[in-house]
């Protein structure tokens, strides 16, 4: 199944045969203190700049309904972010992964996204939609 939204993230994690968690980033778009003049200005228009992770959480794909429900939950931690990075921790035999079972692998994943390791997760832009980097 190709993802091309939260929902079909949602859908896809759903019908796993294995129970799933899924885990998420949610980063902002830095503009680094050293940016050139050009990458200023690339910035500027919309372009470039760093992703730096705000915050992340795990959650059983049956604890959220829609990427709106995400969103919302998001913004009690009063953290700006344009991006969101999804990835799914599988279960095994009839039991889902826990929160304590995502920790390890949910840091992985922030410190794979500092470096800009960011090719096995899935980018969703702030209305949901997938986004292709680079």
């Amino acid at each position: 199944m190709e993802i091309s939204s939260f929902d079909d993230l949602l859908q896809a994690a759903r019908a796993q045969p294995e129970p799933q968690r899924l885990l998420f980033v949610f980063a902002g778009v830095e503009l680094p203190d050293d940016a050139t003049p050009a990458q200023r200005e690339r910035f500027q228009a919309g372009q470039g700049g760093a992703l730096v992770p705000r915050m992340c959480v795990d959650k059983r794909p049956d604890e959220l309904a829609s990427f709106a429900a995400l969103v919302q939950e998001s913004g009690q931690f009063g953290q700006d972010w344009g991006m969101v990075f999804a990835a799914a921790l599988s279960g095994s035999v009839n039991r889902a992964p826990t929160s304590e079972d995502a920790e390890e692998p949910l840091q992985r994943m922030v410190e794979a996204i500092k470096r800009g390791e960011h090719g096995a997760y899935i980018p969703f832009d702030a209305q949901g939609q997938a986004v292709q980097i680079g």
